[in-house]
């Protein structure tokens, strides 16, 4: 191997000044790639957003001026009853006497004005539409027994009936469900 030679790298050819910026470009490129896939991803994470129609089914707004002390309306909330009930002074008193029964919770936890009682009106055992009766409802399926805060007093239901998301807007108005 005579007559070979090895070539030694000058070190000098590493600080060129003109080397540094083809190494600039390549990283320029590389971001500029990098925010183009970004981009080119939105439009496929905005279709995963809720649609208009299921946004609008998000929330209800309700008059209760029209309920008078003692009535019950239901309303249908993202195609669930919801029993909006105007109690009486005597209601108000005969629940906040007891937290209920199998799930005990006080009155004061479910509602936000003692005066008005919201909520779903789907029986917690097997989803049936509960009865008004003299001391709350009744769930004719199975027996379960619910009182005027809709605790569950007894029957095969494990859970008081559900109180949505729900906020007083007005005096007279209020809004079901979660603003999205």
């Amino acid at each position: 191997m005579a007559g070979d030679t090895i070539n030694i790298i000058d070190k000098s050819d590493l600080q060129d000044p003109e080397r540094r910026g083809v190494m600039g470009i390549g990283i320029a490129t590389g971001a500029v790639a990098a925010v183009g896939a970004g981009a080119a991803c939105i439009p496929f994470i905005d279709s995963m957003n809720p649609t208009a129609d299921v946004l609008a089914k998000a929330t209800t707004e309700i008059d209760i001026s029209d309920i008078a002390v003692g009535e019950v309306r239901t309303v249908i909330w993202q195609g669930k009853p919801v029993f909006v009930m105007h109690r009486t002074p005597e209601q108000i008193a005969g629940v906040q006497d007891n937290d209920g029964g199998k799930d005990p919770q006080a009155d004061s936890e479910r509602t936000q004005k003692p005066e008005w009682l919201i909520v779903v009106g789907v029986c917690t055992h097997l989803g049936c539409i509960p009865n008004t009766a003299d001391y709350g409802w009744f769930c004719p399926c199975h027996g379960s027994v619910y009182d005027y805060s809709g605790r569950i007093l007894e029957g095969p239901a494990p859970f008081n009936l559900e109180v949505p998301d729900y906020e007083f807007l007005t005096d007279t108005t209020v809004r079901i469900g979660k603003q999205v």
